[in-house]
């Protein structure tokens, strides 16, 4: 029996759209739609064809019309015969492209070939093999269901995952059914503001302004609360007596560096009770202290007045799209409602993963590993900075993937343009304050020492300390 076109594709994976238009005869026309397949990348180099008789029943021409085709290309160079290896795409060099000619570049500063910037992990440390075990783990024991529609909710065995881990490891009280996963910290807080939570919203007067453009675009007004070495001016929040939530960094103050204080803690938990409001924990990378054990989440003060936010973006990788809310109980059908019938971000595929990698060890051994590793590249920029320029000091707790840099006043524009002259990326702090904070901290960098590979760190540190004023 003839091989027909439907099997040929199946047999050799692929389908071919021939467009057979224009003037001239079936012949010409077909001849001219395959020279256009091949010149155009469609049909590449070594190919397989389908046989003529194939081909003609499909194109509903006659086989005397595709074989006498067949036969010019080959001809011409197009296509190639064989006995016993069929009609194939001729394996021709590609035609040369034009030369163009540079223009010169103006003059002007180099581009980064260092980077410093902070809010990146080690992408080279991300743990492959491992990622790799437990997802063929989490795939081979997936129950039917878990290729259906998605539960708004996310996994029940990531989210009862997250519910043991956050529990011995952040002091998260918290069930399963009080977990709502979502794609990071920036989608949560699109689903709280996206119809649940209304502004305005006291944020610290120092963090991301990519999180403050956001809520801009919800119609959420911040309104900023100062930061000191101990963090969030939670004293300040009882002036702003239409605010009724707060978002803070508890654990280590993004970007300046310090934890809340623990009577500050308790302080905004109370003026959560007494306003009726909330706070907005962001635990972005609560896992790396260094000096001490971490401290543990805000949120253990009270499950009903806070909502706890976390993702693996920091402690594995920003290409994982998952994170996780903590909610209180009263929020958790608000919040599904605005997520919708369906889980439309967070892929089934890696939340199985990822709760067969926290069960399984394999997440704890990792943070472990990350640790010691963040620590020693924090390790060698402090002594970098003692050794070449010990009128700069590191501020804040040792803890995260980043450090500020206090410089002397004036100076943070002229370094970080210095910076730029040596190849250097790297933020100022100054970046992430809030465009109506009325007390700005010190001039100041914010490094990110989690960035670059290993074999580039030292060259790093070596561009960062020649742009660094003098003492």
């Amino acid at each position: 029996m003839a091989e027909n076109w439907v099997n040929w594709a199946e047999r050799i994976g692929r389908d071919l759209h021939l467009e057979l238009s224009g003037p001239g005869s079936r012949r010409a026309v077909l001849i001219r739609a395959l020279r256009d397949a091949v010149r155009s990348g469609q049909l590449a180099p070594d190919t397989r064809l389908p046989p003529y008789r194939s081909l003609a029943a499909d194109l509903g021409l006659a086989r005397n019309t595709v074989a006498d085709a067949y036969a010019e290309l080959v001809a011409e160079g197009w296509l190639t015969a064989r006995q016993g290896s069929g009609t194939r795409v001729a394996r021709r060099a590609a035609p040369p492209r034009p030369v163009r000619v540079p223009k010169k570049a103006p003059a002007g500063p180099p581009r980064p070939t260092h980077n410093l910037r902070q809010g990146q992990p080690d992408a080279a440390s991300f743990p492959r093999g491992a990622w790799l075990t437990a997802g063929r783990r989490a795939l081979n024991a997936a129950p039917n269901d878990a290729f259906g529609p998605g539960d708004p909710r996310g996994r029940h065995e990531l989210r009862r995952a997250l519910a043991d881990y956050l529990a011995r490891s952040r002091g998260v009280r918290t069930d399963p059914e009080r977990i709502v996963v979502c794609s990071g910290f920036a989608p949560a807080l699109r689903l709280l503001f996206g119809g649940v939570l209304r502004g305005p919203l006291a944020v610290e007067s120092y963090g991301l302004d990519f999180h403050r453009r956001l809520l801009a675009a919800a119609s959420v007004r911040t309104v900023p609360v100062g930061v000191d070495e101990h963090g969030a001016r939670t004293d300040e929040l009882a002036a702003h007596k239409q605010v009724r939530t707060v978002l803070l960094t508890p654990a280590h103050q993004f970007p300046t560096g310090g934890p809340l204080h623990p009577e500050r803690r308790a302080e905004v938990v109370d003026w959560a009770r007494a306003r009726g409001g909330l706070v907005l924990e962001d635990d972005y990378d609560g896992e790396f202290r260094y000096d001490r054990q971490p401290v543990g989440a805000v949120q253990g003060l009270d499950p009903e007045r806070v909502v706890y936010i976390g993702s693996v973006s920091k402690s594995l990788s920003p290409a994982i799209r998952l994170g996780w809310m903590v909610l209180p109980d009263h929020l958790v059908d608000p919040v599904l409602a605005v997520k919708g019938e369906r889980e439309a971000w967070a892929g089934v595929l890696d939340q199985l993963t990822l709760a067969d990698f926290i069960d399984s060890g394999a997440y704890d051994r990792h943070l472990r590993r990350m640790r010691q590793r963040y620590r020693d590249r924090r390790d060698r920029l402090v002594t970098a900075l003692a050794e070449r320029a010990p009128h700069i000091r590191a501020t804040g707790v040792a803890a995260g993937l980043h450090a500020v840099l206090e410089l002397p006043p004036g100076t943070e524009q002229s370094t970080l343009k210095a910076a730029t002259w040596q190849g250097l990326a790297v933020d100022g702090l100054a970046e992430f304050r809030h465009p109506q904070a009325t007390t700005p901290r010190a001039d100041g960098l914010v490094v990110g020492f989690g960035t670059p590979p290993d074999h580039a760190y030292g060259a790093a540190l070596d561009a960062l300390c020649r742009a660094l004023p003098p003492g």
